[in-house]
């Protein structure tokens, strides 16, 4: 659909820096982004400036030197560690005479590999469709000519007129199968929302070793690799709690600094296992020297997403890069588990996790046996809808017995539309 440059291997690496802090960009992690894409940088132009060049970004004099470098390095792509106009793209590009990428283009890219599941890659389409969108002018070199020829004269539609509506279209479409996709989603949360299975849903910086941890505890074949957004596709599995019960882990999508809006939107369905988790495993690579940093950046996200009110647990991962570093749990000023401490490539400190796992969920499940009288079969009933009796049994005078498991807030609800009669069924333990 779009006449580009071909891009190549060969990257030369553009990193500026910008006296505000909020511009500031992570030259490391331009590194990871750009090795996690498969491309080989053959050198990194660095700069200082106090705001953005409206032309080139970088200022006319270091646009010179990158197209100089670019001409010495014989290099195909040039990648800003920054986000770029659509106008000093096509400045830059005409400047150096190869492909120029910025930061969201190449998390694109790297996206657009990872993607595996239908979903996944319908969401890293709709995210490039709208990426794309902006920088239509630059995909065409006859912009101006209308469509002409023998069965090729129509309205009078320019070309880049056409390809808007081609892509507002294709949009259309896309978003009427990820609704359907969302739809299918919401119907399996819901099945496990009657049977009051609690969610635990991992999530972190990007590389912090989720999927790792996620197939220690699942015994799970999830990809796990030590680049960036390894994992795209939310991974679902049942694991087994002590005193808690079946509850469910997901393994979603790393986060990064500065996460392009478009990635955030096209992935809400994806982070919706996010936002409706019982709790919150945030993992923290406590190795990486901006882990401070990195937690700042995911708590953004998830106040971006609505996910910042739910419950969470930090899980300092790879504490085997650490120097006299033991598993352990630390705890808040009330008792309760706040940090874990362990090493999931190591198996370390896993059965903490755990440990920790079974306090903050078993503390709002509530466990207790009820006699109901033989005309209750409505609460009963009740009882069983929300799948919380683990077993039952007739007494003497005709009363069912039965063991109830169910989260604080299901019993308070079950009392309070009783008007406190099933408090009168409680058996003495």
């Amino acid at each position: 659909m779009f006449e580009r440059y071909e891009a190549g291997e060969r990257a030369v690496l553009v990193h500026i820096d910008f006296s505000q802090e909020g511009e500031r960009e992570d030259l490391e992690e331009l590194r990871l982004l750009v090795s996690s894409a498969g491309v080989d940088s053959c050198g990194i132009v660095t700069g200082r400036r106090a705001s953005p060049h409206p032309k080139y970004f970088c200022g006319t004099g270091k646009a010179e030197e990158i197209a100089a470098f670019v001409q010495a390095e014989q290099a195909d792509v040039v990648i800003f560690n920054h986000a770029l106009s659509p106008a000093q793209e096509r400045n830059l590009e005409m400047l150096c005479q190869c492909r120029v990428l910025d930061r969201t283009g190449l998390i694109l890219d790297i996206f657009a590999q990872r993607a595996r599941t239908h979903e996944g890659k319908l969401q890293v389409e709709l995210a490039q469709l709208r990426y794309l969108s902006t920088r239509l002018i630059r995909g065409w070199t006859h912009l101006e000519r209308q469509k002409g020829g023998i069965g090729l004269r129509g309205p009078g539609e320019t070309q880049l007129e056409t390809d808007r509506r081609l892509l507002r279209e294709r949009i259309k479409t896309i978003l009427k199968r990820l609704e359907k996709v969302a739809k299918q989603r919401e119907q399996g949360r819901r099945a496990r929302q009657r049977r009051e299975v609690p969610t635990v849903s991992l999530v972190g910086y990007t590389n912090a070793g989720k999927s790792t941890l996620f197939n220690r505890i699942t015994d799970s074949g999830v990809y796990a690799a030590d680049q960036l957004f390894a994992t795209l596709d939310p991974t679902l599995r049942r694991i087994e709690i002590s005193e808690v019960g079946p509850a469910i882990l997901a393994d979603t999508v790393g986060f990064i600094r500065h996460l392009p809006h478009d990635l955030v939107a096209a992935f809400k369905g994806t982070l919706t296992e996010t936002r409706e988790a019982d709790l919150l495993l945030h993992v923290v690579d406590c190795s990486d020297e901006r882990a401070a940093e990195n937690i700042e950046s995911v708590h953004e996200v998830l106040d971006e997403i609505d996910a910042d009110e739910i419950p969470r647990l930090l899980v300092y991962n790879k504490i085997d890069q650490l120097e006299e570093a033991t598993p352990r749990i630390d705890r808040d000023e009330d008792g309760n588990p706040s940090r874990v401490w362990l090493s999931a490539q190591a198996d370390q400190g896993i059965d903490l996790l755990f440990s920790a796992l079974t306090e903050r969920l078993g503390d709002s499940i509530v466990d207790l046996s009820l006699a109901f009288p033989p005309d209750s079969g409505r609460w009963l009933s009740r009882c069983y809808e929300l799948n919380a009796v683990m077993s039952s049994g007739y007494d003497d005078q005709g009363h069912t017995i039965v063991h109830l498991r169910m989260p604080e807030r299901d019993w308070q609800r079950l009392l309070k539309a009783s008007e406190g009669q099933l408090a009168d069924f409680i058996l003495e333990s």
